[in-house]
């Protein structure tokens, strides 16, 4: 079984040798998803981390790896300890083989369509959502966003420029545009 596994953000560039050891190196040309640092990480003292957000994320052509892994389960237990999160966390898509390939315009998914180009079986990734709404009581916005990072104490604005700094350079979204102008980390 052939294991695609997405990655866009601290996959990418924080060691783990434990989940490291267990995939290939990442190739650039996964599927276009829509993504964003919209999510509020309590692990990383209010960060904004990326994820896909397919109401304000923007289209970002993602990493993706090959598990060594040739048991769905494993690789997905894999993530999901790397990530220290849960299970109903991690996103799965089995990849059914058709008799013949579909027709592009019927394949509705842009991960599905990706990954039977790849010949993979199955594709996985993690699934948490945006919650800036629930965390800050605000809609997502750039301009709110912008607000809510520059409100954070020091401690906390030092992971937040962390994050977004190390995010791979194919991560163009509207937010991290407008944190490459300075003085975005001045208290305000």
């Amino acid at each position: 079984m052939t294991i695609g596994i997405l990655g866009w953000g601290s996959l990418l560039w924080e060691c783990a040798p434990e989940f490291d050891r267990w995939h290939t190196d990442w190739a650039y040309d996964g599927p276009s998803l829509k993504i964003e640092f919209s999510r509020v990480s309590a692990t990383r003292l209010g960060a904004l981390t990326l994820v896909i957000d397919n109401e304000f994320g923007a289209p970002t052509v993602v990493a993706w790896c090959l598990s060594k892994r040739t048991k769905l389960e494993e690789a997905v237990c894999d993530l999901r300890t790397r990530e220290g999160t849960t299970i109903d966390k991690i996103k799965c898509l089995p990849i059914i083989p058709n008799v013949s390939p579909p027709a592009p315009a019927s394949v509705s998914d842009p991960i599905e369509a990706w990954a039977r180009g790849k010949n993979l079986n199955a594709v996985i990734w993690t699934a948490l959502t945006s919650n800036f709404r629930r965390e800050t009581n605000q809609a997502f916005s750039v301009d709110a966003a912008v607000a809510y990072l520059k409100g954070l104490p020091p401690d906390a604005k030092v992971k937040a420029a962390e994050y977004i700094w190390r995010a791979p350079d194919f991560v163009t979204t509207p937010l991290r545009t407008r944190m490459q102008v300075p003085p975005w980390f001045t208290q305000g």
